[in-house]
């Protein structure tokens, strides 16, 4: 089978095709990936969640593997290695103790305490795109609802959300080639910059914010070392907007193309849970799970995958896998039984789900509440997709209304 140019734009533009032949074909498959690397995909449904919870496939490159395995790994540049430190990177004993630290943050109550804001947000950068008619539903719409509530969680001021999003851009659409890897240099030191400046002005003045909690862990000494906590800040900045940005812009577009679905929503906005639901589901905003690596020898779908491979197991094929979900290519807002892994499963299920569950679900009802005759600007082919290998998401989405 051809092997495509999976990070590409192009490519996600409609990965949808090329999983449905390896889900019948090769639903293990061994695939290269950018910088000359390879890496197995693994695309079924049951298949993929076996991978989640696999305790042979692990997430942490460097403590699980042998020293001939990790040699195989990709190059990483000697600043990024504290970025390496994050819990999305870590196994139990280590994540466990580092998820404990802001699993608070993300309690139900305090999630739900949010949507006071995040409906302020809304009405006002909809207020904003009235006067003109049109918007960027990314940049003027998508981004900002989740970018300002995890910076006024952090502590920081919203107003440097254009900073850390254009840095953590750059970082997630990095991909495995050196080449790649030296172009997100300037935006890695910026954002590793930026933090410690962060975390040194809490020391000094600390305030009731995540932020503060977590130099407050640090200084306790049993629980962050200082490669922790950058690493700890920089990926809540990222995972706190990155993944909530791709929900609302890929939801918005799946419903600007099946205008039946929008309509039916719009009538009907208590629908909007299942709705997001299904959004996730269809066209969510992560395409595989974080790099994982295995320990052994493990067996899938009866391939075998070697020792030291780099696995990824790929929710956006697994989330329309026939075997788990009717039609699973028709956006059904109303779907029953909906046991989608967009959020992935396991220990590594996104702490942040409730989070970005209520700011798609009020961002998406505000929109279709307020802007009439919502459509898109330009032809649908034009959409311009990132690239990278975990993330799928748009670049820009141009959109129209009346008041």
């Amino acid at each position: 089978m051809t092997n495509p140019r999976i990070a590409s734009p192009a490519f996600k533009r409609d990965p949808y095709p090329f999983y449905a032949r390896l889900r019948a074909e090769a639903p293990v498959c061994r695939v290269s990936v950018p910088g000359g690397k390879t890496a197995w995909l693994v695309t079924r449904y049951d298949d993929v969640v076996s991978v989640l919870k696999d305790e042979r496939i692990v997430n942490n490159r460097f403590k699980s593997l042998a020293p001939e395995h990790t040699a195989k790994l990709p190059w990483i540049p000697k600043a990024f290695l504290p970025l390496a430190h994050n819990m999305l990177g870590q196994d139990p004993p280590d994540h466990t103790r580092l998820r404990a630290l802001v699993q608070k943050a993300f309690t139900p109550r305090l999630v739900e305490a949010m949507r006071t804001r995040a409906e302020a947000l809304t009405n006002e950068m909809v207020e904003a795109a009235e006067r003109r008619g049109r918007m960027d539903l990314i940049h003027d719409y998508a981004l900002p609802l989740p970018a300002t509530i995890i910076a006024e969680m952090l502590g920081i001021d919203p107003r440097d959300r254009h900073k850390f999003h254009h840095w953590s851009n750059a970082f997630v659409s990095t991909d495995y080639s050196k080449w790649h890897m030296v172009q997100a240099f300037p935006s890695v030191l910026a954002f590793m910059r930026y933090v410690r400046k962060l975390v040194r002005r809490r020391r000094a003045e600390p305030g009731d914010d995540l932020a503060s909690a977590l130099v407050r862990a640090e200084e306790a000494g049993d629980q962050l070392n200082e490669d922790e906590l950058l690493a700890m800040i920089v990926l809540l900045l990222i995972a706190g907007h990155e993944t909530t940005v791709n929900l609302i812009g890929n939801g918005m577009l799946a419903l600007l193309r099946h205008p039946e679905q929008m309509a039916r929503l719009r009538s009907d906005p208590a629908l909007i849970k299942s709705a997001v639901e299904e959004l996730l589901r269809h066209d969510g905003p992560l395409e595989t799970a974080t790099d994982r690596f295995t320990r052994e020898d493990v067996t899938v779908a009866g391939t075998t995958i070697p020792a030291g491979a780099l696995v990824f197991a790929v929710i956006a094929s697994a989330n329309r896998d026939e075997r788990q979900f009717k039609n699973p290519d028709v956006l059904d807002l109303g779907r029953e039984d909906n046991k989608h892994v967009a959020f992935g499963l396991g220990a590594h299920y996104c702490l942040g789900a409730p989070l970005a569950r209520l700011e798609a679900q009020i961002a998406i009802n505000t929109l279709l509440r307020r802007c009439k005759s919502l459509r898109l600007a330009i032809p649908p082919e034009r959409v311009r997709w990132k690239r990278g290998m975990i993330l799928r998401g748009v670049r820009a989405l141009p959109v129209a209304f009346t008041k």
